[in-house]
């Protein structure tokens, strides 16, 4: 869900929330734009290239332009994370 993006004034960049079912997860895929991700609740297992990385609520990631990456969610309540990305 689009919280903040141009049609309400950003000129740069736009926030989306993600909320991830226990079991659910984001598509493998990249893109040529970075992105920066904060986890509200839930446990998240972010696979960013080649890592992985287990992370909870307050954990912010970088994911750089061109690399594969997927959000997870590991635990057993919703995931919820805020997605930073600059208009394309």
């Amino acid at each position: 869900r689009w919280l903040i993006s141009r049609d309400d004034g950003a000129p740069n960049f736009s926030m989306r929330l993600f909320e991830i079912e226990p079991g659910g997860r984001t598509p493998l895929h990249s893109h040529p734009w970075e992105h920066e991700v904060f986890i509200l609740e839930g446990t998240c297992r972010a696979i960013i290239g080649e890592s992985e990385h287990l992370i909870g609520p307050g954990y912010a990631i970088y994911v750089p332009p061109g690399i594969k990456h997927s959000f997870i969610n590991a635990g057993e309540e919703l995931l919820r994370i805020l997605c930073l990305i600059p208009h394309k």
